[in-house]
């Protein structure tokens, strides 16, 4: 495990990320169909319910969860240890998402004390490229976003515009 609290041992590479695909159309004009969506089919199954679902799998809580869950199966407090910062409250709230959206999945055995797992579902698996991909970004790019962080900083402290033409 990290400092961060994310394992390492996700098996995805640091490289091979490519950026998104695709444009936002032009204003006035109807964004190109879903992928597998079925030609006039009514709106509510267009961008703005995908804009939902990435609000959903792509905060930073549940990146970490889908990451974490692709060891395989983890208990509550197992899941709570691995990331760093987040509340018993917030794992709670992402954790339930995360099942209504069918991407977690979460077993209780009848045993004492109660065990709970918690796991990805097979649609979840397909988000965990994805999930390291991002993560790994971010861990590898920590010192390069302070270092930009502190110029932009500097700048505003100075007065100057942080924006320059």
């Amino acid at each position: 495990m990290q400092a961060s609290g994310i394992p390492s041992s996700a098996g995805v590479p640091l490289s091979g990320s490519e950026p998104p695909s695709g444009s936002m159309p032009p204003s006035g004009s109807e964004p190109p169909p879903a992928a597998g969506a079925t030609p006039g089919a009514s709106p509510a199954a267009g961008p703005c319910r995908a804009s939902e679902v990435l609000g959903r799998v792509g905060d930073k809580w549940s990146l970490q969860v889908i990451f974490c869950l692709g060891g395989g199966p983890r208990r509550f407090t197992d899941l709570k240890r691995a990331i760093d910062g987040i509340s018993q409250r917030m794992l709670t709230v992402t954790l339930r998402g995360l099942e209504r959206d069918g991407i977690v999945t979460r077993t209780m055995y009848p045993v004492m004390p109660p065990r709970v797992d918690y796991a990805l579902t097979p649609m979840g698996a397909t988000l965990q490229d994805a999930a390291c991909t991002l993560i790994r970004w971010a861990q590898s790019h920590l010192d390069e976003i302070d270092t930009a962080r502190a110029a932009y900083d500097a700048r505003k402290v100075r007065g100057g515009s942080a924006f320059t033409a």
